[in-house]
């Protein structure tokens, strides 16, 4: 009915220090795909970005609010709020339904709404394929800091390294965030200059990668190759099985055991079969801290 699919603001607490005990992540990027901001209200994302800043302060690093919004007021009135509230970033994806047709279009619309906020770093989020806006990084970031001095980096969701290692390679001099977001390949992205990363198995996997950077860091590419595999075959089957934002509310409900809930429409809730799946290969690949009594299972990755 109308009412199961409120947001639970009480469990973001628990949540901040799952993630900061149980997974090692100390940066969050809130009200973004995974927490299905766009299908927010504009006051549940006011709400929302306010409780983790609230829950998370003294225990997270950083948190970026994602406040775009096919209305330049409404993501205006966000990002003036964000920086009301003490975050320490926003970010903001292309509008997709009336789109910018090239890169200044979209760059004037993104510094309106830096402007609001005008003491908050500022990121631009590229994820082509959920807004159908094509214009490449690369060109967005070519002399963006004149037009929004805020700019501090970008959220690369896109798997074309191309455009990403030019991201990379045209800005060396200037000290931009390079994050990048499809987590089963984040490896190459280090390896393309990647500064960090924001996805949603992070949620769940933060110390599996954690594992894979400090491999990387440490030059162990052999050791950072076989957690990147690792994460990759959990990732290959999902994806096979139908992996989106629903099933990632699951699996996080699954491993973290704090109750998710379901997501809103238009989306639906997985399966119980999806489930299913995902904890017997989650199990088999040792990603579940409370293991079975069985060892040594074949797909486990050490």
């Amino acid at each position: 009915g109308k009412w199961e699919r409120e947001i639970n603001f009480s469990v973001i607490g628990q949540y901040v220090d799952y993630l900061v005990e149980e997974q090692g992540v100390k940066n969050i990027f809130v009200n973004g795909t995974t927490g299905e901001g766009l299908s927010l209200s504009i006051s549940e994302r006011r709400r929302v970005a306010e409780e983790w800043v609230t829950k998370g302060r003294n225990k997270l690093d950083q948190i970026v609010i994602h406040v775009g919004a096919l209305s330049l007021k409404e993501s205006q009135e966000l990002a003036q709020h964000a920086a009301e509230i003490g975050a320490d970033g926003i970010a903001v994806i292309a509008p997709f339904f009336l789109k910018p047709w090239n890169k200044d279009v979209l760059i004037n619309f993104l510094k309106e709404v830096a402007a609001a906020a005008p003491a908050l770093p500022f990121y631009y989020y590229h994820i082509p394929a959920l807004t159908g806006v094509k214009i490449r990084a690369e060109e967005v970031l070519g002399g963006i800091q004149e037009k929004i001095p805020t700019f501090q980096g970008l959220k690369f969701s896109d798997t074309d390294l191309l455009d990403f290692g030019q991201c990379v390679d045209q800005n060396r001099q200037r000290q931009f965030a390079f994050l990048f977001g499809v987590d089963e390949q984040l490896l190459s992205a280090l390896v393309m200059g990647a500064t960090g990363a924001v996805g949603s198995t992070y949620n769940y996997l933060g110390k599996k990668t954690n594992q894979m950077l400090e491999a990387f860091e440490r030059k162990d590419f052999s050791s950072a190759l076989n957690h990147q595999f690792c994460i990759q075959r959990f990732i290959n089957f999902v994806v096979k099985l139908g992996f989106g934002v629903s099933q990632t509310k699951a699996i996080m409900t699954l491993v973290s055991g704090i109750p998710m809930g379901p997501p809103r429409l238009p989306l639906q809730k997985a399966s119980r079969e999806f489930t299913d799946n995902a904890e017997a290969k989650l199990r088999s690949l040792d990603f579940l801290s409370f293991n079975d009594l069985k060892d040594g299972n074949l797909g486990a990755c050490s």
